[in-house]
């Protein structure tokens, strides 16, 4: 269990600018960058036992998020 915040640019910090103009230009990848922060939130929250949920939701959401990056990556790595 980490209880680090997976923030888009932390995550890929070479990537940082690219992330911030696709935001802004892309609304498709800036849906998929607002979902994996409602779900990134939402695990830290669950993580740091500020909002508890049980274990099966808390793996859930981790797998939900691990998607999301996924998905984003795919599209950052063609930019």
């Amino acid at each position: 269990m980490s209880n680090t915040p997976h923030e888009l640019a932390a995550e890929f910090p070479e990537k940082a600018e690219v992330i911030s103009q696709l935001k802004q230009s892309d609304a498709h990848f800036a849906k998929l960058a607002d979902d994996y922060h409602d779900v990134n939130r939402a695990v830290h929250r669950a993580e740091t036992n500020v909002e508890p949920v049980d274990e099966l939701a808390e793996v859930d959401l981790r797998k939900k998020r691990g998607a999301l990056k996924d998905q984003i990556w795919d599209i950052l790595a063609k930019t």
